[in-house]
């Protein structure tokens, strides 16, 4: 099926994708920009640009539907930690690296395959419906790069009670996490709101005004001091559940989770072996290096009512094996 459309003057000026995104329904800007990369978009008979400016009275048909067919979770055979299971609901350790769920933006092979949704599709007979096709079961979501303990609703009823005491804030869920540098107090509370960022969307920020209300409250539970630089191992819990809540709420205190490159942490730490070598010259000292490839934030435990005996739930479980070995290498004196 193609659609065409006629340019008209009052269009002249504006770039090809805008005017698409504005005349096709319900078809997101990105989505457009894919079909013009792709060449399903012409303009005078001609493959254009997404950039391209119209002159208000070109041709343009795009040669293929533009809205994609709604996406369904597929089961795979994925192993999970299974925490507690019971006929409303289970809980998960999820580990990072895992996304939650699809995205409904990214592309078809690779939104649809080893999530959290395609594992529990698998394990669990039913899911509750009410987070759609690609969300099933899903109350609350974790990041990919973080790992700890999610709650899944089995049915209907479950999810709803589950999210109304998420949103009620009667759910308590804390973290362990590990920032760069020594926090000036021992325990405090973050309230900033938390807006998305302007120029880079994928990222969060406090810095920009009529953002959603966001509260953190950190204990340092640990001053590290390493050949590697200072680092706080905190205690962290969470009142609201805002996108990057506490990665955006560490970094905007300079302080960002170690691991988590997109608020401001290096990929790599590295110490020079001078330290414990000096009597060689500089320039023959290697550069002791580490690095972490998740980010040092683990949601450890939470406690919520169940949905349906009302009885006050809690689950605890222990930082990741990889998050203890790289505690142990920056604790450990370099010799």
């Amino acid at each position: 099926m193609t659609n065409t459309f006629r340019a008209s003057t009052e269009d002249a000026g504006k770039r090809l994708d805008q005017y698409l995104a504005a005349h096709l329904d319900d078809v997101s800007r990105t989505r457009v920009q894919q079909l013009i990369t792709e060449g399903k978009v012409l303009v005078n008979d001609a493959v254009a640009k997404a950039s391209l400016r119209l002159r208000g009275s070109e041709s343009i048909a795009v040669l293929e539907p533009a809205s994609r067919p709604p996406l369904r979770a597929v089961a795979e055979n994925i192993p999970l930690e299974i925490v507690y299971e019971d006929g409303d609901l289970a809980v998960i350790n999820k580990p990072a690296g895992m996304l939650v769920h699809a995205g409904a933006g990214d592309a078809e092979n690779e939104r649809n395959r080893r999530t959290l949704v395609n594992a529990l599709l698998h394990h669990f007979r039913s899911l509750s419906n009410v987070g759609g096709d690609l969300r099933p079961g899903i109350v609350h979501r974790l990041d990919k790069a973080t790992s700890g303990l999610v709650i899944v609703a089995k049915n209907d009823s479950a999810h709803r009670s589950l999210a109304g005491q998420f949103s009620g804030r009667q759910v308590k869920k804390n973290y362990i996490a590990l920032v760069h540098g020594w926090l000036k107090l021992d325990r405090d509370t973050i309230s900033s709101s938390i807006n998305r960022d302007r120029i880079r969307r994928i990222r969060m920020t406090t810095r920009r005004r009529g953002g959603r209300e966001a509260i953190t409250h950190y204990r340092v539970r640990e001053r590290v001091a390493s050949p590697f630089g200072k680092f706080s191992l905190l205690d962290v819990e969470i009142d609201t559940g805002r996108t990057h809540q506490i990665r955006v709420h560490l970094a905007s205190l300079g302080h960002p989770v170690v691991g988590d490159t997109l608020y401001g942490a290096p990929r790599h730490l590295s110490v020079s072996s001078s330290q414990t070598a000096k009597s060689r010259p500089a320039k023959q000292i290697p550069e002791e290096t580490l690095s972490l490839p998740r980010n040092f934030l683990h949601a450890a435990s939470i406690q919520f009512d169940h949905p349906k005996s009302g009885a006050r739930l809690e689950f605890v479980r222990p930082m990741p094996e990889e998050l203890e070995i790289f505690l142990t290498a920056l604790r450990s004196p370099r010799s």
